[in-house]
């Protein structure tokens, strides 16, 4: 029996993991009814990063609610399996909790993350992974770790936390930006998140100063590191404060769920995105399927695609754009055309 394996990023705004992956399975059956296709959601860190790791390992989703980047009630989740906790900073510290007029990095904060890890650990995980996309914040983590001061520190102070002492984080990023400078947390993404290029400035200087008084506290500074600047300052923050370790996210589940393992013995992978380029070859989720699929042909299909021939000399066995010449963006994001579209390229790709 041929087996297919299905792992496919959300395409943004438009399906989730577990809708394209359903779509495109439905083509592989149309074409081959007896097909043994097993579906992998995959997220790289950012949305659906927890839900690809409950399909995966199980677990509860624990809600609570938290505050969100205003400081205004919101209900998160986070995932627990036994010590392990999952937790995605965009339940609580997200770019989508805020409307574009509520944008404003000067004072949105990510203290709401800060509560999901008090949490976890209350409930006695030894081991947090952190999925660090869409956040909507660059206070460096400074509220993350306020959170976890007022939720432990007996005398208000860092040093007095022993709750954090024994727990191992790791945070799931494909940033690879420092915290300041111009390739640093505000002057890269900061823009997006609704900062004027004053603001810019402002937030650069305010993480700059905040890395200088911890590196004093300390004697190290990881403000340089890679992953520092993922999450506005995020990275920084458990990189520095809680010894965390940094490592791409989609690496990071296929580990989890040997996917080495599942694809050893099928006959071919389809894989996805929104939007594939070269950027996708700077170590984006497609390309982490592609590195852990072995021999197994590995065929890319996208919303949009650019580069197609770098791609391909990357190892692609097949790149498809699954949305025709002449179609618009607002019809090509609307979810019954996007589905339908992945359903007929997958049947072309495999006939």
């Amino acid at each position: 029996m041929m087996k297919i394996i299905v792992a496919i990023d959300s395409f943004k705004g438009c399906l989730t993991s577990k809708e394209a992956n359903q779509a495109a399975a439905e083509g592989i059956r149309n074409r081959y009814p007896d097909a043994d296709v097993v579906q992998v959601p995959v997220s790289d860190g950012g949305e659906g990063f927890m839900e690809a790791f409950h399909a995966a390992i199980g677990g509860e989703l624990i809600e609570l609610t938290v505050r969100d980047p205003l400081m205004r009630p919101v209900i998160a989740h986070y995932l627990l399996e036994e010590k392990l906790a999952v937790i995605e900073i965009a339940q609580a510290s997200g770019l989508t909790l805020l409307t574009r007029e509520e944008r404003n990095p000067m004072v949105a904060t990510s203290y709401g993350t800060g509560q999901l890890v008090a949490d976890a650990v209350r409930k006695g995980a030894e081991h947090i992974i952190l999925g660090l996309g869409g956040s909507a914040t660059s206070d460096a983590g400074v509220g993350m770790l306020r959170a976890l001061i007022d939720s432990f520190a007996k005398h208000g102070e860092w040093d007095d936390i022993e709750e954090l002492k024994h727990v191992r984080f790791t945070i799931a990023s494909d940033v690879k930006n420092p915290l300041c400078g111009e390739n640093g947390a505000a002057h890269v993404f900061a823009p997006q998140k609704g900062a004027t290029p004053e603001m810019v400035l402002q937030l650069d200087k305010r993480a700059r100063k905040f890395a200088d008084i911890s590196a004093k506290h300390f004697g190290y500074d990881r403000s340089e590191q890679e992953g520092a600047g993922a999450a506005g300052g995020l990275g920084y923050a458990f990189l520095q404060y809680l010894n965390a370790d940094c490592k791409p996210g989609i690496e990071l589940l296929l580990d989890t769920i040997r996917f080495r393992e599942i694809v050893k013995d099928a006959s071919l992978v389809i894989t996805g995105e929104g939007s594939a380029d070269r950027q996708t070859l700077m170590g984006k989720l497609p390309v982490g399927i592609l590195k852990q699929s072995g021999n197994v042909p590995v065929c890319l299909i996208a919303g949009r695609i650019s580069d197609r021939q770098e791609l391909l000399n990357a190892g692609f066995a097949h790149v498809e754009c699954i949305n025709p010449e002449c179609i618009t963006l607002e019809e090509a994001m609307r979810k019954e055309v996007a589905t339908q579209n992945i359903i007929d390229t997958v049947r072309k790709i495999i006939s």
